[in-house]
């Protein structure tokens, strides 16, 4: 990267907002210098760049003609390549991330333990060495198969007990051994030894017939035994990178597979031997399926985009611009972080990430300007959040919503367009009246940067716009993708953080250590996936939804929306769509309600988890940046995120929000419902026509601003009419006068 310290030419003032893209560093992760650092930096930017090349099929071998052996060939396998992209993962993660938070001081130094370690390294290298024997048999026209007893003595004791004694010693002195921040932990290298040798196993069995034999009595059981091991890695890693929620839910998940059989009612689950679930779970019915489908493919090249956009500095310009745009408004830095948010979140891919990333700058602002420190976390809170609902890339659940429903990207973006917008509409007025209420005023033109240097700089939109023109032309997400990454260096270059090799190598180092959260969550939520599938409650979950619904439709939807929440709750926004869309989604698509609606009902839902108490991820992250009391904040923030909780039910009602309709029908469903959230906001903050309304104004309010978010005539008119008599009323009584 060139010297950063020269002014672009382009500026008079340098940019005021700064430190955006820095990368935050949890508190378990290890930092590295010296040869540590560059050999982790390698392995993590060749993770990043093998994707492309995979995703792109680039091949040396047709580049230049020749043949460089030990390359893989592109295209790769399916399965082979998710495996891969897993135990990439694992390897990283495990090398990167501590099982607990490191101390203040580092007590460095060899311990008794690791001695323990590096002796569990020899059952974990005999396993990939039995998997490499293996691959070595078949290759030899060994047919392979279960049910031969030799084979099963040889996958069993010089395989599977190895190589899951190896990862429970792993995963327990990570637990046990005291850390130090800028060393490899014995116990986290054996386990990453443990990842190759699932990995091995299984490109290995899975291409032969065997394939064809999961979930069956006649599976090999080193299948079953290389699962077990490959669930545990996973689910220590997602614990590592993404906290306990999801690792109970998955817990429990698991626990019901054998437990099932017991249970009363609609959970009752048929007997399932051990064995067949796990020769079943790390297959396209499980792990390998459509989260981790998602997450090699789509995921990771947005990751890759966005950490193209850090190091290229775009996502800094994207807060500056916000700035110099809302700055000026009353309460201007909430305003900023609404715009700043949206922007950011949808390529953040987590609520709380985007939370830290933008809050630190404009919570401080915001408080700075007479926003409560509740009222300021909450607001970032909810504008980060509405980051994964804001088309084109929303955070990646697009990408899942288009892989499980087989509804085209393109049509999923643009069905998002209107709720999106009526989400942030909504945001802005209720951060736009608490201003009012108590008198705020905006920013000086001497604290933001100027307007006509950010509108000189806005050829930086440029990847965000080919991203979406490419998209619309019918290019392909992978080739679209590729595209606006390639642009974003390229727009680096009329900057003064041009990319030259040494920082797109550093982006690429950036992807690979950005995507070990995400792939370690798609791949628990495949767990928990693979549970669904293979013991049907899924399917009597949809059962109930439809008694429910023979009762009262509305009182069904109300339902679902809870169970969306309560699986989404601490969950990571692609995780939380994943499993809800597995057990929710399918009961309201047998309603009668069109695949694309309830899809989107319980993706809205899944995402508003994040601001929904008590276990609500973005507002926590915001309360530890304001310092203000993390249950207050995530009340507030639903407070102020409320709309996003009445939008969805109106999908059902009016299905032009999802632009299902004429133009006419779908202009007058937009407008009116932004009326709508209007009014809704109006009364939700108790500001109404430029004066403090009473709680009977305010209640008037909310039940008018539902007629008219509705979307029919009659209800639209009966909604001006109401909104229209408030008003009147309003003026009428005493009220507060409007703040200057």
């Amino acid at each position: 990267m060139t010297d950063n310290a020269e002014m672009d030419a382009l500026s008079e003032e340098p940019i005021k907002v700064e430190g955006v893209d820095d990368e935050p560093v949890e508190d378990n992760r290890r930092a590295f210098t010296g040869r540590a650092y560059l050999a982790i930096a390698a392995i993590s930017g060749l993770y990043a760049i093998f994707h492309m090349a995979v995703l792109n099929g680039w091949s040396i071998n047709a580049w230049t003609g020749i043949d460089i052996p030990g390359l893989p060939v592109f295209p790769m396998e399916t399965w082979n390549f998710r495996i891969v992209h897993i135990a990439g993962a694992l390897i990283l993660g495990f090398l990167l991330y501590s099982a607990r938070a490191f101390p203040d001081k580092d007590t460095g130094g060899r311990h008794p333990l690791d001695m323990i370690a590096y002796l569990a390294l020899l059952p974990a290298l005999y396993a990939c060495y039995t998997a490499a024997g293996f691959a070595n048999q078949i290759a030899n026209g060994v047919l392979w198969n279960g049910i031969d007893a030799g084979i099963r003595n040889a996958e069993i004791w010089h395989y599977g007990v190895p190589l899951i004694a190896a990862t429970a010693i792993g995963i327990v002195l990570g637990w046990i051994r005291p850390r130090v921040r800028g060393a490899i932990a014995s116990a986290d290298l054996l386990l990453a030894v443990c990842a190759v040798g699932v990995a091995i196993y299984l490109i290995t069995i899975f291409g032969t017939l065997m394939r064809n034999a999961t979930g069956t009595p006649f599976a090999p059981i080193g299948m079953s035994l290389a699962a077990v091991a490959g669930t545990a890695l996973i689910m220590e890693l997602t614990r590592r990178v993404a906290g306990l929620a999801l690792i109970i839910i998955a817990g429990i998940f698991l626990v019901y597979v054998f437990v099932g059989d017991l249970l009363p009612g609609f959970l009752n689950a048929p007997d399932i031997a051990w064995q067949r679930f796990f020769s079943q779970v790390y297959t396209d019915a499980g792990i390998l399926g459509p989260t981790t489908a998602v997450s090699s493919t789509y995921i990771i090249l947005f990751i890759i985009f966005a950490a193209f956009l850090q190091a290229s500095k775009v996502g800094e310009y994207f807060v500056n611009f916000a700035f110099a745009a809302a700055g000026r408004a009353r309460g201007g830095p909430a305003k900023v972080s609404i715009f700043a948010s949206g922007l950011m979140g949808m390529i953040n891919g987590t609520s709380a990430g985007n939370v830290v990333a933008t809050g630190s700058l404009t919570i401080p602002l915001m408080k700075k300007v007479g926003y409560k420190p509740t009222t300021a976390g909450a607001v970032e809170a909810a504008a980060s959040t509405g980051g994964q609902i804001m088309p084109p890339i929303m955070g990646a659940g697009a990408f899942i919503m288009a892989e499980i429903t087989g509804i085209p990207y393109t049509d999923i973006a643009i069905a998002a367009i209107i709720p999106a917008i009526l989400y942030f509409v909504s945001v802005y007025f209720m951060v736009d009246f608490e201003a009012a209420k108590l008198g705020m005023r905006g920013m000086r033109e001497d604290e933001l940067p100027k307007f006509r240097d950010m509108i000189r700089r806005v050829f930086l939109f440029l990847p965000i716009i080919i991203l979406i023109a490419a998209l619309f032309m019918g290019y392909s997400v992978i080739r679209a993708g590729t595209l606006a990454t390639a642009a974003a260096a390229v727009v680096s270059w009329f900057t003064p953080y041009r990319m030259g090799p040494r920082s797109i190598a550093k982006a690429f180092e950036l992807a690979g250590t950005m995507s070990i959260q995400i792939i370690a969550v798609c791949a628990c939520a495949g767990i928990i996936v693979g549970v669904i599938s293979l013991t049907g409650v899924g399917a009597r979950f949809s059962s109930v939804l439809l008694s429910i619904a023979d009762t009262n439709q509305l009182l069904a939807l109300f339902f679902a929306m809870c169970i969306s929440i309560l699986l989404g709750m601490g969950m990571p926004t692609t995780a939380a769509y994943a499993v809800a869309a597995s057990v929710v989604a399918p009961g309201l698509v047998q309603l009668g309600i069109p695949a694309l609606t309830a899809h989107f009902f319980v993706f809205y839902f899944a995402v508003v988890s994040a601001i929904t108490p008590p276990v609500a991820l973005a507002s926590y992250a915001a309360a530890g940046i304001s310092g203000a009391n993390p249950m207050a904040t995530s009340v507030a923030s639903f407070k102020i995120g409320i709309a996003a909780f009445i939008v969805p039910f109106m999908f059902f009602y009016n299905s032009a929000l999802l632009m299902d309709g004429t133009w006419f029908e779908v202009l007058r469903a937009g407008a009116t419902a932004i009326f709508g959230v209007f009014l809704l906001s109006s009364g939700v903050q108790g500001w109404w026509a430029a004066r403090s309304a009473a709680w009977p104004i305010r209640g008037g309010l909310i039940i008018v601003a539902l007629f008219m978010i509705e979307g029919g005539l009659v209800s639209d008119l009966i909604g001006v009419g109401g909104a229209l008599a408030l008003f009147v009323l309003s003026r009428a009584t005493s009220a507060k006068p409007a703040a200057s």
